[in-house]
């Protein structure tokens, strides 16, 4: 996730030996003294932005990014123990996307539902927030049912860990970043709340991704099966054999919090003012 002070003592002794020069030497003091200001403004300015950023973050790990590796991890459950799917179908890959957009419109949903009956903020217009969860739910569809066959294919070529953790990243941003973009431009059409495609929220749209993606490599790291030696995440977020169910989902929530909040951190502190996502 300075101060400039005035010599107040030199401009006493300069009233005391010259008087004439106390008008003439009040302009650069006046100037400087503004100067500082504005500095001190500018420092308290980019503080306040930089901790709204972490705020954002925090809340949107809460709100979806928990809930999103949550949902993916509960529906693939039901995929395999349930309808029978392997992972290696497109069925389970279309099940788990769904959970996991459903994680996130749901999670959206319900955050700002609690948030707007707790603090009684009536600027938490629920239609919009209902639509943007909608919106950013078919993008982590997209991600999310991307995931397996991407994270398939990369381990089928017999990559190392590192190599499927980072093809996963860029493959699952790609994803997520297509979605959004695909969402925009046919959600806008009939959902007031969802702004058209722009070079602008493109930007935008961007930046996350790249924190998106972060999320869904950590989930790589939940797999503690394929090369334990090189997963550095196996002790912090590996689902083991024998592992309940429930705590697996929980395991894998935090895998995609701790990869989101990883990446968001970095990109807060090197992202100028008002260029983020979450500015």
């Amino acid at each position: 996730m300075l101060f400039t002070a005035v010599r107040p003592n030199t401009v006493l002794r300069t009233v005391r030996t010259i008087p004439r020069r106390y008008v003439q030497s009040s302009g650069p003091v006046s100037k400087s003294a503004e100067v500082a200001e504005a500095s001190i403004a500018t420092e308290e300015e980019e503080s306040s932005g930089l901790m709204s950023r972490f705020v954002v973050t925090a809340e949107v790990t809460v709100s979806k990014i928990f809930p999103a590796g949550f949902g993916w991890q509960s529906s693939s459950i039901v995929a395999e123990n349930y309808f029978g799917y392997a992972p290696e179908t497109m069925s389970f890959a279309l099940t788990t996307g769904f959970g996991d957009g459903l994680g996130v419109l749901a999670g959206h949903t319900l955050f700002y539902s609690i948030k707007k009956a707790v603090t009684n903020d009536d600027s938490i217009n629920m239609t919009a927030e209902a639509q943007t969860g909608f919106l950013l739910g078919s993008a982590a569809f997209c991600s999310g049912t991307v995931w397996q066959p991407l994270v398939n294919a990369l381990q089928g070529a017999e990559l190392s860990f590192n190599q499927v953790f980072c093809g996963t990243w860029v493959g699952c941003g790609l994803a997520f970043y297509a979605g959004l973009r695909m969402g925009r431009t046919i959600f806008s059409g009939f959902m007031s709340h969802i702004p058209e495609p722009t070079y602008e929220n493109s930007k935008a749209d961007a930046s996350l991704s790249v924190a998106i993606g972060s999320a869904t490599a950590f989930f790589v790291g939940t797999d503690a099966v394929y090369l334990p030696s090189q997963n550095f995440l196996i002790d912090i977020v590996g689902i083991k054999d024998g592992t309940p169910d429930l705590l697996g989902c929980a395991i894998a929530g935090s895998s995609t919090s701790l990869g989101f909040v990883a990446a968001q951190s970095g990109l807060n502190m090197i992202y100028p003012a008002k260029k983020c996502w979450n500015d």
